[in-house]
């Protein structure tokens, strides 16, 4: 059953930003559980509401990175680095005072909390990766690469409608970027339901290169491993063979485990207001088990 909780905000200043994260429910909770944080890239708090409220036994932390949404940057930079949110999210971990969480990372929030597991090993009792975006572990890395490329193109030459149906077609192919994924003519945003349009903005994190180290990131297996940490790398189950699909059993089997499905798909846990709903009751079933182990 959802519930709706008021949230308390705070503000914390870190190393060239000051973040603002939430806390829904006691700190510390009184059945002594860890508080289960949860990550997005380049989504915000925002995006999990649907799933912290269906999860009411639990003291659930969520925050903007930052840069985005309340969170602000005074580093002078624009791009996006794994390392750094992760610093961020260890600065927050730390400021809970409740020892270490249990984390839910989605997309690039799940590349952030793989890097905070290799840089802080001790902050993160369960890690459940949805979905990590990571190039380097696939098989046809090169072109992957390339296809990305294109997305930032068609951004810069025709604006954030255009960048979004060729995201779109990127992350909807089935299989490896073959020479008929590249020979295809570049969507239409049209055929998507969006204007044709240049607004005129060339600054969208997920459509740009600024975001481009999440997904060239290189997860350090090793360290992963022998991290103190329960590390569960997860995929949607209908997500397919489609980029996301394979990026996560790539990056399972780096680390000699196998992908553990979850409903739905890339946004599973996501609710109606995010305008591609999935599953989320039966997602937050599925994380609870997960989480408990089972």
């Amino acid at each position: 059953m959802a519930t709706t909780r008021e949230a308390r905000t705070h503000s914390l200043r870190t190393d060239g930003a000051d973040i603002t994260y939430d806390v829904l429910g006691p700190l510390p909770a009184p059945d002594g559980r860890p508080p289960l944080f949860m990550i997005g890239q380049p989504m915000g708090a925002s995006g999990f509401t649907t799933l912290a409220s269906l999860l009411p036994d639990r003291t659930v932390v969520t925050y903007d990175p930052r840069g985005l949404g309340r969170s602000t940057r005074s580093d002078g930079r624009t791009d996006n680095t794994p390392e750094v949110q992760a610093e961020d999210v260890h600065a927050i971990i730390e400021a809970l005072g409740a020892g270490p969480v249990e984390m839910f990372g989605s997309s690039g929030g799940a590349v952030a909390a793989l890097a905070l597991v290799v840089a802080h090993p001790g902050d993160v009792t369960t890690l459940v990766a949805h979905e990590p975006p990571i190039i380097p572990v696939l098989q046809d890395a090169e072109a992957a690469d390339r296809a990305r490329g294109a997305v930032k193109d068609a951004y810069e030459a025709k604006g954030a409608n255009a960048g979004m149906a060729a995201f779109i077609g990127m992350t909807s192919w089935d299989g490896e970027f073959t020479d008929d994924y590249f020979a295809q003519p570049a969507p239409d945003p049209a055929a998507f339901g969006m204007s044709t349009e240049d607004d005129g903005t060339r600054d969208d994190p997920l459509l740009s290169d600024r975001s481009w180290a999440v997904s060239s990131y290189r997860p350090d297996a090793g360290a992963l491993n022998a991290a103190p940490t329960r590390v569960v790398i997860a995929v949607g189950e209908e997500t397919g063979n489609t980029f996301t699909g394979r990026t996560s059993v790539a990056t399972a089997e780096l680390l000699g485990q196998r992908v553990t499905v979850f409903p739905s798909h890339h946004g599973g846990f996501a609710g109606p207001e995010s305008g591609y709903a999935g599953q989320p009751e039966a997602f937050a079933a599925r994380l609870r088990e997960v989480l408990d182990g089972r």
